[in-house]
């Protein structure tokens, strides 16, 4: 009797490893595109995992809040970076250093997700320095500290090497997620944003597995 049970959990415990295994399993070209070549990483014992997005992008805007939520229960062993892209467009290059601004005047958590809704629901045409400055005002940023992040050599440089990871990455459009820089997401044939993370997911395990051999 106690040999039946021990061949029964045993048999079980195969099963659902193979059922895990099945689960996490993912398809180059189907669920994700290789990062070739792979590139660096900010910290190799962590999975970084990048998210490439504009606040020009009505598509982000919508992708926005699943993801805040989804990056904010994330392993400890997984950073999660933001990467503003422009795709060579001077209003969207505004944008980036819009992010990079409000991140190094601290008032980034605040206004975020206004920055969304004050181009797509309120049309506020935050593509130009003046626009973007009387905006931030409004918003109740000091506008001298803002004024002066926004224009500093220190965010255009951030802007500027976004741009350039957006490059290497060969991000093709937004959103768009990367996992420790040698995954891309392929989001075609999903039907919500929820299905998307939970592919990102699964290259999170696919990164944790291969780091553990």
């Amino acid at each position: 009797m106690l040999k039946r049970k021990f061949i029964a959990t045993v048999f079980g415990a195969i099963a659902a490893f193979a059922i895990s295994a099945a689960a996490q399993a993912q398809v180059a070209g189907k669920d994700f595109a290789p990062v070739n070549p792979p590139q660096a990483t900010g910290n190799p014992a962590k999975i970084e995992v990048l998210e490439f997005f504009s606040y020009g992008c009505i598509h982000c805007y919508h992708f926005h809040s699943a993801v805040k939520k989804w990056a904010a229960s994330l392993p400890a062993d997984v950073e999660f970076k933001r990467v503003p892209v422009s795709f060579s467009r001077a209003p969207w290059f505004n944008l980036s250093r819009l992010f990079y601004a409000l991140e190094t005047t601290g008032d980034l958590a605040r206004l975020d997700e206004a920055a969304f809704a004050a181009i797509h629901d309120k049309n506020v045409k935050l593509y130009d320095d003046a626009t973007i400055k009387a905006w931030v005002a409004q918003e109740k940023v000091d506008p001298k500290k803002f004024a002066e992040a926004y224009d500093s050599f220190g965010v255009q440089s951030k802007a500027r090497r976004a741009d350039q990871i957006t490059a290497a990455y060969k991000v093709q459009g937004t959103p768009s997620i990367a996992v420790d820089g040698k995954y891309m997401v392929l989001n075609e044939g999903l039907n919500s944003y929820e299905e998307i993370l939970a592919r990102a997911d699964k290259l999170i395990g696919k990164a944790r597995s291969e780091k553990k051999k």
